[in-house]
């Protein structure tokens, strides 16, 4: 059963930019690799571990790792020696990029910190998309403009951003992954089908001229990769997630990632779902209703409902519905005028944001 980890917001906002802090409040050690720590070692098809050069015999150890699930591929993995490390795993995957594997404790802070500050992103999401824009205008197939190009389409299309260990252990994909033959462009439409997480068959639509034009663009340039771009030598490079989530970061001036564009799109949503389907009569309607707004939810962002709920919509939502005072903030979504400019929030982004810095 997972702590429940009871902060104010102000709290929560401190230890999401001191890590330190933040493994306290975890009932956790802060850790680095650079400690001294467990070593795997390839043995004919599997693996052993070592600790200061010792063979690890405890099964109790061997059964952590086992279940911290390190890929195969990665190199140079480091194991943390305490059970209670935030960090539990490091190793570099088959292009050289550093990856992690966290404690669960951490993870549930981590997933409980993002949502208190959704309402810090939304307010940089206008800047993000402002450059985005300007990225997309770019004449030459540049890291930026394909890198733009693919945030753009998770915006839209809620697709995960996707990495190469999902794909080589279980044969799924995201929009990094993507290969030539998943896409099919038909004029303005871009069509996508794919094995998506837990194999599951994704086929999505979007109809946008621009964006079709610059996956067609990307499509045609040789390599089965679907999104790629010339360097400054002229050699094909692909994207990875690594890039989306570095330009994030950048376009937001802050500690953002596609992570937070999902949980941006599942609480958007939970909104809307809740809009079309009214006010709730009773408490026992009230439950029917948030299970239909969130199975509306998970349509969209393809999660099951218990995903959507536990990790990209904020609870503090769905606590107002229950309560019955979300409606008298989404009955203003007919007066409010949608913003001219294609950085803007929309209509209703702002009524979010106004009911967010309420929650806050």
């Amino acid at each position: 059963m997972e702590k429940v980890i009871e902060l104010s917001h102000k709290e929560f906002l401190k230890i999401d930019k001191d890590y330190g802090r933040a493994a306290k409040v975890a009932d956790l050690i802060y850790v680095n690799d650079k400690e001294p720590g467990i070593n795997r070692l390839k043995k004919g098809k599997g693996f052993v571990y070592a600790y200061d050069n010792k063979p690890l015999k405890e099964k109790a150890e061997i059964e952590r790792i086992r279940k911290l699930a390190i890929p195969p591929a990665w190199t140079n993995v480091w194991i943390c020696a305490s059970e209670n490390g935030h960090i539990q795993a490091t190793g570099f995957d088959l292009r050289g990029r550093k990856q992690y594997r966290y404690h669960a404790m951490w993870n549930t802070l981590r997933n409980e910190t993002k949502f208190h500050r959704l309402y810090e992103f939304g307010k940089v999401l206008p800047s993000v998309r402002l450059k985005l824009e300007e990225d997309l205008a770019k004449k030459e197939l540049t890291e930026e403009k394909v890198v733009a190009t693919v945030v753009s389409l998770m915006e839209r299309t809620y697709i995960r951003i996707g990495n190469e260990d999902y794909e080589k252990m279980y044969g799924s994909y995201g929009l990094t992954t993507l290969k030539d033959n998943h896409v099919k462009i038909e004029g303005d439409k871009i069509l996508f089908s794919f094995k998506g997480k837990k194999g599951v068959d994704q086929k999505i639509t979007l109809k946008n001229k621009r964006l079709a034009r610059m996956v067609k663009h990307c499509r045609d340039i040789p390599g089965k990769e679907l999104f790629q771009y010339y360097d400054a030598e002229g050699n094909r490079k692909p994207v990875d997630s690594g890039m989306v989530n570095r330009y994030i970061k950048d376009a937001s001036g802050g500690d953002f990632t596609a992570k937070d564009f999902r949980t941006w799109a599942g609480t958007l949503n939970i909104i809307r779902a809740f809009k079309s389907i009214g006010e709730a009569e009773s408490e026992t309607d009230s439950k029917k209703k948030i299970v239909a707004a969130l199975d509306e939810v998970s349509k969209q962002l393809g999660n099951t409902r218990a995903v959507c709920k536990k990790y990209y919509v904020h609870p503090g939502i769905i606590k107002l519905y229950e309560e019955k005072n979300l409606l008298k903030y989404l009955s203003e979504l007919d007066k409010i005028e949608q913003p001219d400019d294609l950085a803007g929030l929309t209509s209703e982004e702002r009524v979010l944001m106004k009911i967010l810095k309420q929650l806050v």
